[in-house]
């Protein structure tokens, strides 16, 4: 199974976003913030690391960076709804994703599942 550490501060999208990746059948830790992140990346395996880009203590572009060193086999994924953070993401995690809110659920399930070449469907 495909396991994904969600780093998000805002409560609520938080527990929409992971809800919405378990019930597309993928294994969810969720954080509410990059240096929560950390710890789980340094103890477990994740195949993805989908991070929202703004967020106190440690922003997602960071944790990236930190993701890349601690697991440099686990994907990255970004989500922001700041067109100019976007850019930055994208010029300093080049390899990285980014979806840009607001989405809908679909829309994500369907670029993580692109991520890893599986077949889009969404299934939400």
């Amino acid at each position: 199974m495909i396991r994904i550490l969600l780093a998000e501060d805002e409560p609520a999208m938080r527990t929409y976003l992971a809800r919405a990746l378990e019930n597309a059948g993928y294994e969810v830790v969720a954080v509410d913030r990059g240096t929560a992140a950390l710890p789980w990346l340094q103890g477990e395996r994740f195949d993805l690391l989908l991070s929202d880009i703004v967020m106190p203590e440690m922003d997602g572009i960071e944790l990236a960076q930190r993701c890349a060193e601690i697991s440099p086999h686990t994907k990255v994924m970004f989500i922001t709804g700041f067109a100019a953070v976007t850019l930055k993401a994208s010029r300093e995690a080049p390899q990285a994703r980014v979806l840009s809110k607001p989405f809908h659920l679909r829309d994500l399930v369907m670029e993580v599942q692109r991520v890893f070449g599986q077949p889009t469907q969404a299934s939400i």
